[in-house]
């Protein structure tokens, strides 16, 4: 699998002024979507995501998102090092994902750039 990068997370009340923090800090622009009931807002390498605490509690959960070249590929590692895919593959605004429970109990979010 061809690893790409790492993006954080990072559960905020207020995402208007999370989001004026993380763009100064970064130089980059917000990309704004909704999963689920969550407000989520993608600034360089931070998601900052905000909602219902039931929904945050899920998403807490997920160390890290992985940007990889494809999905497909990513599958088939993590099926040959024994992780367990929890949901997905699915289409996202950003691309399709994956999670995965790694065999040391981490679980990460993989995401390609690739449309449904």
């Amino acid at each position: 699998m061809n690893i790409l990068g790492t993006s954080l997370r990072v559960c905020v009340d207020d995402l208007d002024h999370a989001i004026d923090v993380y763009e100064r800090l970064t130089g980059a622009e917000a990309l704004r979507f909704h999963r689920g009931g969550v407000a989520v807002a993608a600034v360089g390498c931070f998601f900052l995501m905000s909602g219902p605490e039931r929904e945050l509690s899920i998403l807490r959960k997920i160390t890290a998102t992985i940007a990889v070249t494809d999905v497909d590929e990513a599958l088939a590692d993590l099926a040959a090092v024994g992780a367990h895919i929890i949901a997905g593959p699915v289409p996202t605004p950003i691309g399709r994902n994956v999670v995965a429970r790694h065999p040391d109990g981490s679980v990460f979010e993989y995401v390609d750039r690739k449309q449904p």
